[in-house]
């Protein structure tokens, strides 16, 4: 029997995908990538805002046509949405055979083996569910990797408790619980052994790391081991929380060589009272004071943040503030999202809900406002040599492409690049750059 995946939302539910699938490949199914090819195919959702959950529902919508029309047997939907509509999911999609919460992702064989026996049956069909206690599930395991050969991501903990008034993940993914230092340092060394060049640390909150299992917030002091014991080149830090940034976290950031000098710090807004009303920890001077001492202690760091802008209540005073805010600190990534209304967050009931095209007017102008910046500090590039780690060759273009230290994988831009000789994917290059393309780095490989 073949099983087929599509995994769908943020790195950390790729991680769960990545479990799911050593734990089907293990119990001797058959993996493919086609989904024309597949007997059952599982589906990882995400929820987190509306356009995830219209994501999901489409890709669930595209597989029940093969079910319909291409003799697929059965469909699985996991993750997040699976997680926050239950049985609804059932109710509302006939197609789907099968429904596993986040808690329930060890279930994954239990679930294929119902689905496929259903297959055989006539009637008396039974769907499987399940949707146990995701604070208690069990953390890491073995799994198979869906990144390129050179890269992987470090689930560090799961679920969150910041609590924002906005966001559904802690009724999602349930409470912070991080995952032993241990655990993780022989899941890095595993990883070190496999060859791979850039470990990309991930959580809902990174910088919380520790705090319910040694008291102290700990990031520092697994950063720290990591680099120890393995040899990995590159390591990333994302989702950051500014109110969590500690002097032990900025020195070990600093002083560390094989640390990137990058940080994800979504900051969300920088206005007080759209901050309170949003439940951020730390007010507007908090995050100023942060983003100063970052760029005075580490002066080559790039800084990636995000911020909301429609939120309720927010004014054209809030707004203006968070706009003056982007052209002062200037960021060198930054992303802008409309406030999504999330059913059972605190945010949806609130007075002051805004208009939509309000929302996206606001958007644009963030957005714009950002590319200038970030054409402005690429500008400063060129004539530059950095440090790229190849990703693949496009043979249409005739360049290889890949990522400098200043660009996350699937997040940020890329540099392209022509060679006088072969480059492997996974290789460190220098490049000179030559010019810029809005988000991206052209530029040529040289010996130094």
């Amino acid at each position: 029997m073949k099983i087929g995946f599509v995994s769908l939302g943020c790195p950390k539910n790729q991680l769960d995908t990545e479990v799911m699938l050593h734990e089907v490949a293990s119990a001797g199914y058959e993996i493919t990538p086609e989904d024309t090819e597949a007997d059952i195919i599982i589906i990882n959702t995400c929820a987190f805002i509306e356009s995830a959950k219209k994501e999901a529902i489409d890709n669930i919508l595209d597989i029940a046509w093969l079910k319909e029309h291409n003799g697929l047997g059965g469909i699985i939907v996991t993750g997040c949405m699976a997680e926050r509509y239950g049985k609804e999911i059932l109710e509302e999609f006939p197609e789907v055979d099968g429904v596993l919460g986040v808690g329930s992702i060890h279930n994954i064989v239990p679930a294929i083996e119902c689905v496929a026996a259903n297959m055989k049956k006539k009637k008396n069909k039974e769907r499987y569910y399940s949707c146990e206690d995701k604070n208690t599930v069990r953390l890491g395991g073995d799994r198979i990797l869906t990144t390129p050969e050179y890269a992987a991501y470090l689930k560090i903990s799961e679920g969150c408790d910041n609590r924002c008034t906005y966001c559904a993940i802690p009724d999602i993914r349930g409470k912070f619980r991080s995952r032993p230092m241990e655990d993780l340092i022989a899941e890095a060394k595993e990883l070190d052994g496999m060859g791979i060049k850039e470990l990309t640390i991930i959580a809902q909150d990174t910088t919380r790391y520790g705090k319910d299992l040694y008291g102290e917030y700990c990031l520092d002091k697994l950063l720290h081991k990591i680099t120890e014991e393995t040899s990995i080149p590159w390591i990333r830090v994302l989702y950051c929380y500014p109110d969590k940034i500690t002097e032990g976290f900025v020195a070990e950031f600093r002083d560390n060589p094989r640390i990137l000098k990058y940080l994800d710090l979504p900051l969300q807004h920088i206005s007080d009272s759209v901050l309170r009303r949003m439940n951020r920890h730390g007010d507007g001077s908090l995050i100023r004071e942060v983003v100063s001492t970052l760029r005075r202690e580490i002066p080559d760091i790039t800084i990636r943040t995000t911020f909301i802008v429609g939120f309720p209540g927010e004014t054209e005073e809030d707004f203006c503030e968070l706009a003056e805010f982007i052209k002062e600190a200037k960021f060198e990534h930054a992303g802008v999202f409309t406030y999504s209304r999330e059913e059972g967050t605190p945010a949806y009931s609130f007075d002051g809900q805004i208009d939509e095209q309000v929302k996206q007017d606001r958007m644009d102008i963030l957005m714009r406002s950002q590319l200038e910046i970030n054409y402005e500090q690429n500008k400063q590039k060129v004539g530059k040599t950095i440090t790229v780690l190849c990703e693949d060759y496009d043979p249409v273009s005739e360049t290889y492409f890949g990522r400098g230290e200043a660009d996350a994988p699937d997040i940020d831009g890329k540099v392209f690049f022509k060679s006088d000789r072969k480059i492997s994917a996974g290789e460190f290059v220098n490049v000179k750059i030559r010019k810029v393309v809005d988000y991206d780095l052209y530029g040529f490989a040289t010996s130094k």
